[in-house]
């Protein structure tokens, strides 16, 4: 027992004078040192807040906002009437054709209990009968209440024995890239669908398409899902989806909707006025990508470079001057021209906005008031005109007509410019409006008279062919 006991006191001692040996002659040292460092390392940290939930999006909640609006969007239906000929031999001998029914979708956003629906211009275009479908299947004959072609937003009504749920106007200057959106369609009949995306960009022209503002976002929108809601994870309309960009016709990867800002901005007006009030600021800019640009060195202005001035505009008026670089438009930050154009879009004549330019390097704010659009290019023939004022009725004697300030090459040799066009057709014009509807009714096939006078008073009558 003795020697049992004995060996393991020996072995127990061997083991532990075996470790330290080990510990003290062999084992390298490993020191971690902690100290502070403000200097660049390989990596950037961010040391904000971090959400419990994480920023992934398996650990984003889009169920409220989903639920909150899926029953707010709606199908919409155009039903439009075309005629023509239907077979080879109406076609080739005339024989009548016969008028068919064409349907068209797309979708729409409830934004009043009482049934307001907002929806794309695009949509219910041309139709002869409109139909709406809520997302628990009831259909409803819909009343297009107005129409905006330039922001490609309609205003639709419907008339419904209950209260409808719907969805408010959020505020889509307060959107931020990288945000979490839902798109929310009701397409082909199929009961609102949902998808999920971000906020990709702001502020966005798609060039072809009218003078526009756009949202841009990846959330998967295909056309069925035109006019249906951009809501954040609040479940805040901020936008109505518009557009796409494919050759194929399907999504992908791009998708556009208009800024919500904008989109109440126009029903208000159709509402309220029956038309859409536009404020114009009255500054022409150029493409900072263009040869002339870069031959005048403004290729990179970080801004909007004013190279014109309207006349009688409310950027005339407040002294805004060619070579001036728009900045900041109240506390909207601007780098573009479309960032303008959003902004000045949610205004109407008569507002007031601050504006911030850099005029030769000194940082200037000034006060302008909007006004309506004093010019207008006239369709078919082309000549910019602008509304008479003052100097212009006291100098050429009249009170009715607009000003010819603009001609297009193909009538250079017409000495119009500078002129008074009075009348189309022996039609007056007393303003911009006037010769817009006059000269949309005049065919291009058959010859157009119009009558001018100068500074002295003389009339003259010119024909275009």
């Amino acid at each position: 027992m003795k020697k049992i006991i004995t060996l393991l006191l020996v072995s127990i001692f061997g083991g532990a004078i075996t470790l330290t040996s080990y510990k003290v002659f062999i084992e390298k040292p490993n020191y971690v040192v902690v100290s502070e460092n403000t200097g660049n390392g390989y990596f950037n940290t961010s040391y904000l807040p971090t959400s419990a939930k994480g920023a992934g999006i398996n650990e984003i909640d889009f169920t409220v906002a989903a639920q909150n609006t899926v029953n707010s969007v709606v199908h919409v239906k155009n039903v439009s009437i075309s005629s023509g000929p239907t077979t080879i031999a109406e076609f080739l001998y005339g024989s009548g054709g016969s008028q068919r029914p064409q349907v068209g979708t797309g979708s729409g956003v409830i934004i009043s209990s009482d049934g307001y629906i907002v929806t794309n211009n695009h949509v219910i275009a041309n139709a002869s009968q409109l139909q709406v479908t809520l997302n628990n299947n009831k259909t409803y004959t819909a009343e297009l209440v107005g129409t905006d072609s330039n922001s490609d937003i309609a205003l639709l009504k419907i008339d419904a024995n209950d209260k409808l749920p719907y969805l408010a106007f959020g505020d889509s200057d307060n959107a931020k890239i990288g945000e979490w959106v839902l798109a929310v369609g009701n397409p082909f009949n199929l009961t609102s669908t949902v998808t999920a995306g971000i906020v990709s960009a702001k502020a966005r022209d798609l060039g072809g398409m009218t003078n526009q503002s756009f949202i841009q976002t990846d959330a998967a929108v295909n056309p069925g899902n035109s006019g249906g809601a951009l809501v954040n994870t609040n479940g805040d309309l901020i936008g109505i989806n518009t557009a796409i960009t494919s050759q194929t016709g399907s999504y992908v990867g791009y998708s556009f909707a208009v800024p919500s800002n904008i989109a109440k901005k126009v029903v208000e007006d159709i509402m309220e006025y029956g038309n859409v009030q536009k404020g114009i600021l009255g500054i022409n800019s150029i493409r900072t990508s263009t040869p002339y640009a870069l031959n005048k060195g403004i290729n990179d202005v970080d801004g909007v470079y004013i190279a014109g001035v309207e006349e009688d505009s409310g950027a005339f008026d407040a002294k805004l001057q060619e070579g001036d670089v728009l900045k900041k438009v109240d506390d909207i930050v601007v780098h573009k021209f479309p960032d303008l154009v959003g902004y000045i879009s949610t205004k109407r004549p008569g507002d007031k906005i601050q504006v911030t330019i850099d005029r030769e390097g000194e940082m200037m704010e000034v006060p302008v008031i909007l006004k309506e659009r004093q010019t207008l290019v006239i369709p078919e023939l082309g000549l910019e005109v602008k509304n008479l004022n003052k100097e212009d009725q006291k100098k050429f004697k009249t009170k009715k007509g607009v000003k010819i300030i603009g001609v297009p090459e193909t009538y250079r040799g017409y000495d119009l410019e500078g002129k008074v066009l009075l009348a189309v057709e022996n039609n007056e014009i007393d303003d911009i409006s006037d010769a817009k509807n006059l000269f949309s009714n005049i065919s291009k096939y058959s010859n157009t008279s119009i009558t001018i006078i100068n500074e002295k008073g003389e009339r003259v009558r010119r024909i275009f062919q």
